[in-house]
């Protein structure tokens, strides 16, 4: 990304991210971290629906169809919408991580407009991890892996306690997330919010 602040610039000491053994192999559909995330839970009748894969490496690929909800200006999606997509994606490689991280810092170019009805296809890797820092980039292509780019975003996910989505969310969901008897469903719901 151009013009990248220093605070997403990794220190001279972060070292390569290593893919978890136990990671979604690549290709795997990672599916929704939670069914109510506006990002890729399929519970959100606006939501975006994303769907991530995983990738080589600690990678992964992701797409969304801007949909008439979606729309900023008329008949274009809106930039929000667009960072939405970015960060459920960049958050979405934690799970190849194994890690609980949240939504530290995000930068956003936006590069072109996206249309309603654009299949917005994603790609994001985590490029260094420094302590409970996590440094990733992603990038937007309309209509294609190889399409024209659309989005780009850097980002840097800080490693957390699951206490921190005890401590601040309402009560009600925390508690039926963590009754949850899937036990990879219940770590899930706790991997990518802010």
């Amino acid at each position: 990304m151009r013009g990248t602040s220093a605070a997403l610039k990794p220190p001279a000491d972060a070292v390569k991210p290593v893919r978890h053994p136990d990671a979604p192999a690549p290709g795997e559909l990672l599916g929704a971290h939670y069914g109510e995330c506006f990002g890729c839970g399929g519970e959100q009748p606006h939501g975006l629906h994303l769907e991530a894969r995983a990738g080589d490496g600690v990678s992964i690929t992701a797409e969304f169809t801007v949909q008439p909800a979606h729309q900023g200006a008329p008949g274009l999606a809106h930039g929000g919408v667009l960072a939405s997509a970015l960060d459920e994606t960049l958050g979405s490689l934690n799970w190849l991580l194994r890690t609980i991280a949240v939504t530290g810092r995000l930068e956003t170019d936006f590069v072109r407009p996206v249309p309603v009805g654009t299949v917005l296809y994603l790609e994001a890797e985590v490029t260094a991890v420094a302590g409970r820092k996590i440094f990733s980039t992603a990038t937007g292509r309309i209509g294609g892996p190889d399409g024209p780019v659309a989005v780009r975003a850097d980002a840097l996910f800080i490693e957390v306690k699951v206490d921190h989505f005890i401590d601040n969310g309402r009560p009600e969901e925390i508690r039926a997330a963590m009754d949850d008897p899937d036990q990879v469903r219940r770590a899930r719901a706790f991997e990518v919010n802010p």
